[in-house]
Order: C-alpha cells, then sequence, then structure tokens
C-alpha cells in the first residue's frame, strides 16, 4: 500500500501549475502497472497503453489552449469490467461474454472521457459482480496491499488495487451488496456507494437491477465526490461538516455482532474520538435487519434478476461459469413471481421503519466490514467460502437493501484493512458527503 500518493485535487494543482504533465503522470501509471503484473498482479484485465498515451497527449494540448473540462482532465482512471468502452471486450470478469468490442462507451464512461479523465485500463473483478470476496478464476485474484496472502475484497477488487498501488487516481466501480465498499475497507481506501439511480448503469453488465448502484474507490472524501460529480453530472456541496454537535447513529444489534476483535475496537476507537471531538454517538436498536437472513434466504433479489438476465447464457455456456457464481445465480431460477414481490414489499417495509428510525440523524455509523480481509488459502473449500461471503457482505448490504448511500473510510488509527461507513437513506449523498468529510478531518 503506497502512503504518499496524491489525491485528485493535489494532481490537479500540480497540472495546473506545470509542474508535472498528463502524459508523465499516465507514463507512471503504466510503468506500475507493468511492474504489477510482472510480479503476478491481478488488478487489471486488459490495459490500454496507447490509448491513454494518446488522451493524455489531447489533454496536455487542451490544458495548453486553456481548456480544463474537470478536476479529472488528464488523470489516469480505472474501468470495472463490466462498463463498456467502445473498441474494448465488455467480460464481466468472464470467459463467458468474449466476443467483439463494444459500439459505444457506457454513459458513465463517456462521461469521464468527456472530463478529461484518461482511461488507462479495465480492472479485474469477481465473475459478473457476484461476490464479495474478490475471487476470480479465470484471470487472477486481486490481493491486497498490505498483505499478499490476503484478498482485496470484491467485487470490484482490481479497481480498489489499482487506485491503492498508485496504477490509478481513481476507478469506477459498482456495488449491489458492498462492492465498493468492501474492496476500499480492504485495500485502505475511501468508497462512496451513492444513492442507486443517481448514475447511470446502462452500457454495464448488470448484477440486480434494484440494488446496483455505480461509484469511485479514491483516495479521499473529496475524491469521490469530484469523481460522483462527473458521474452524475450533479457538483454536490461536498464540504467537510463540523463534528461538533452532529447525531450519529450507532445500533449494537446486527451490524455490530461477531466482529473481528480488531474491528471492534477500532470502531469503538472511532466512536470514542468522535465524541471528544464534540459529536453525539447515538444508540438506536433496529432489530428488524435480524430478519434480513430469513427475508433473503432464497437468493434475495441479486439471485432473482441476475437469473433473468443470464438464464439463457447457463444454459448456453454454464460449464464456463465460476461454479460458485452459477450456483449463486441458479437460486433465482427456484423464485416464483410471488417471491420475487413479497422481497419487494419487505423490501419497502423495511426502508419505512429504517426512515424513522433515523428521522433525525446526520448519520448512521458501523464497521464497513465485520471482519479483516481474510487469507485466499482460507477459501478453499465452498463452506468456507460462502460463510466467508456472506460475513464479509452483511453490513454493507444492509445499505443496499434500504436503497441507501454510504462513504466507508479507512480508520488510520486501526490496523490495516479496517473501515468506519458513514451510511444515510436514499437522496442523502450530499450530507453523507459532508459529514464523511468531517469524520475524515477529525480521524487523521
Amino acid at each position: 500500500m503506497r502512503t504518499d500518493l496524491p489525491t485528485i485535487a493535489e494532481l490537479a494543482a500540480s497540472l495546473n501549475a506545470g509542474h508535472t504533465t498528463s502524459v508523465a503522470l499516465t507514463e507512471q501509471a503504466l510503468a506500475r502497472i507493468d511492474s504489477h503484473r510482472a510480479a503476478g498482479g491481478a488488478a487489471f484485465v486488459e490495459v490500454d497503453d496507447k490509448g491513454a498515451l494518446a488522451a493524455a497527449a489531447a489533454a496536455d494540448q487542451a490544458r495548453a489552449a486553456g481548456c480544463v473540462a474537470s478536476p479529472l482532465a488528464g488523470l489516469p482512471v480505472s474501468v470495472k469490467d463490466l462498463f463498456d468502452v467502445r473498441g474494448q471486450v465488455t467480460r464481466a470478469g468472464s470467459k463467458v461474454l468474449d466476443g467483439t468490442g463494444a459500439a459505444a462507451d457506457a454513459p458513465a464512461v463517456a462521461r469521464l472521457r468527456a472530463a478529461g479523465a484518461v482511461l488507462i485500463g479495465r480492472t479485474n473483478m469477481s465473475e459478473f459482480a457476484f461476490s464479495g470476496l474478490g475471487l476470480n478464476p479465470h484471470y487472477g485474484t486481486p490481493r491486497t496491499p498490505f498483505d499478499e496472502a490476503c484478498i482485496a475484497g470484491g467485487s470490484t477488487s482490481g479497481g480498489a488495487v489499482s487506485v491503492a498501488l498508485g496504477m490509478a487516481v481513481a476507478a469506477l466501480g459498482t456495488d449491489t451488496g458492498g462492492s465498493i465498499r468492501i474492496p476500499s475497507a480492504f485495500c485502505g481506501l475511501t468508497g462512496f456507494k451513492p444513492s442507486a439511480r443517481r448514475v447511470t448503469l446502462e452500457g454495464a453488465v448488470p448484477l440486480s437491477t434494484s440494488l446496483d448502484s455505480a461509484g469511485p474507490l479514491a483516495r479521499s472524501v473529496a475524491c469521490c465526490a469530484a469523481f460522483d460529480a462527473v458521474l452524475s453530472g450533479e457538483a454536490l456541496d461536498s464540504r467537510p461538516t463540523a463534528l461538533a454537535g452532529l447525531r450519529l447513529y450507532v445500533t449494537r444489534d446486527f451490524v455490530t455482532e461477531g466482529l473481528d476483535s480488531e474491528v471492534a475496537r477500532g470502531f469503538d476507537a472511532a466512536l470514542d474520538s468522535l465524541s471528544r471531538l464534540g459529536a453525539h454517538v447515538i444508540p438506536f436498536d433496529f432489530p428488524e435487519l435480524h430478519r434480513l437472513p430469513q427475508i433473503n434466504a432464497g437468493g434475495g433479489l441479486t439471485a432473482a434478476e441476475s437469473w433473468h438476465w443470464h438464464r439463457a447464457l447457463l444454459d448456453e455456456r454454464g460449464a464456463a461459469y465460476d461454479p460458485r457464481v452459477a450456483t449463486r445465480i441458479r437460486r433465482g431460477q427456484q423464485q416464483s413471481a410471488a417471491d420475487y414481490l413479497t422481497l419487494l414489499r419487505e423490501r419497502q417495509v423495511m426502508r419505512q421503519r429504517a426512515a424513522a428510525l433515523l428521522r433525525d440523524a446526520d448519520a448512521w455509523l458501523m464497521p464497513t466490514v465485520a471482519i479483516r480481509p481474510p487469507r485466499l488459502d482460507a477459501l478453499d473449500s465452498d463452506e468456507a467460502f460462502f460463510s466467508t461471503n456472506g460475513l464479509v457482505l452483511r453490513n454493507p448490504s444492509v445499505i443496499n437493501f434500504l436503497d441507501g448511500c454510504a462513504v466507508s473510510l479507512p480508520l488510520p488509527a486501526a490496523v490495516p484493512g479496517v473501515a468506519l461507513s458513514v451510511c444515510g437513506l436514499n437522496g442523502a449523498d450530499a450530507r453523507i458527503l459532508q459529514v464523511a468529510g468531517g469524520i475524515e478531518k477529525g480521524l487523521r
């Protein structure tokens, strides 16, 4: 894990001052990618050296002419392998979708390109984004920069590693049950899961149309906000808020059960620090969350909606899938229309309950992930894989089910891989970025 990496704002200032160029930054990123791959790293499935250098040269020319489209202009960014990039094959971390290149950019990618970002490559991921662990039997499994024996988390595994190792300034990822926040936590980054539908997912391979959202993995809250402004077309007021007087809600049921001792210590220490800085840490009960395992026992919305998209492909090419992914998708085949409608109703009831409980909260705090990054060799058996995957997804998936938004922040005083999530309900994106920015500043 590199600790000397500059933020988007710092790099933009350096470019504006003429201290560096986009070509130089891109060449540096490409050199780091080459070193990473030479050492057996699996962050990228495809690197566009030629296209990236051409885009960087164009960005330098535009800047010299006084045209700077956004703070991302001239900066190398990575794209998760499930977004269409014109001329490139969208594989979604699978061998099943090998074929011709996309005819056009996905809108989110097109917005990055229009903002002057340098698209440096496609990052590895859990096949079809269907895991919180980031294992990929086709293209290799990215590891956390803190410990090569441990996984980077998923599903945006390669995106997280690309940013943590300085191969990209930020990464475009997706989050259906934690796929931005989990790898951000495991790799010491900041990740922002915006409210669903703020960023279009047209031109991206879906996992669950009800739960999917797209957002950034980056180096700070301000970096995430700058990236989100490009993706969403909405520049939110994300200025950090003062901590004094904030009402930060914490529930000691469900999301704080069964924590690793290091995670529990890091979380409690963060709450103590926030209290000393003047925030009000307010306990509340949300026992209804204990019903989530029962509600989703049949695979939930993810299985139902992924089965709808994959059913023909599974019939034709099921043997080419990661068996663990295929098993989870096929659970959706067992759900009836009535089961699906019941899931939607249960979700609405839970959202209404959350709205009532969190009515007066500035944010809801929880550990991003209940455990530290697990070792890859501890996930060999299906039993270990599925049980660990469920535990890793448990906390972040609550926010997706509630249709909310969240920022995951690394905890600098904790052991590596431990993170705090600052959470809110749908539409609270600006406030959550403000609170997260204040907490980030206070906990430094």
